[in-house]
């Protein structure tokens, strides 16, 4: 006699949902890789089949959206963008009012236009295209820090001269 697990998939997917309540499908593929002999991609594929037939509905963490600006910036969630903003504000500042015989500022002219043009655009093309979120499907493909830090100054010194050129060219003189 078949077990439960032998009849169907998707029953033992929605039996582990009601009875254990996973809040993501990183939990439920790890509570029923314990109970079915499929791989993660194909208990994913059944996952995202019963989501939408409305079979089976995962909790998960609330995301808190927030209504103004203030209270989105206490969520934490965008510092990364403000500190970079905030680092290129700076600099333009610095770049733009120390003048070059004020020598002990002068200074930080030089280290934060280094920043600025060594590792800014770098940092900020490499955080587009490998966020730092962990999603289920690209586990593996996530950067260290190591290699984040060498791969944003190696594209700021390939994306500066390319952006240099283009703006001599451009009418925008």
């Amino acid at each position: 006699m078949p077990s439960e697990t032998e009849k169907d998939p998707a029953e033992t997917l929605i039996r582990i949902t009601r009875e254990n309540k996973p809040e993501t499908v990183r939990e439920l593929a790890t509570l029923a890789k314990q109970e079915l002999p499929l791989s993660e991609q194909e208990i994913l594929k059944l996952v995202i089949e019963l989501q939408g037939n409305g079979q089976i509905r995962l909790t998960g963490r609330s995301v808190a959206t927030s209504s103004t600006f203030s209270t989105h910036l206490k969520a934490g969630l965008p510092m990364w963008y403000f500190a970079t903003v905030a680092l290129a504000a700076i600099t333009a500042v610095c770049v733009f009012t120390v003048p070059d015989d004020i020598f002990p500022w002068v200074y930080s002219r030089y280290v934060l236009g280094a920043v600025f043009v060594l590792w800014l655009p770098g940092y900020t093309f490499t955080r587009a295209l490998f966020p730092k979120e962990k999603t289920f499907a690209a586990e593996d493909k996530n950067l260290d820090a190591i290699t984040r830090i060498a791969l944003s100054i190696g594209l700021s010194l390939a994306l500066v001269p390319i952006v240099g050129l283009h703006l001599n060219y451009s009418p925008w003189e």
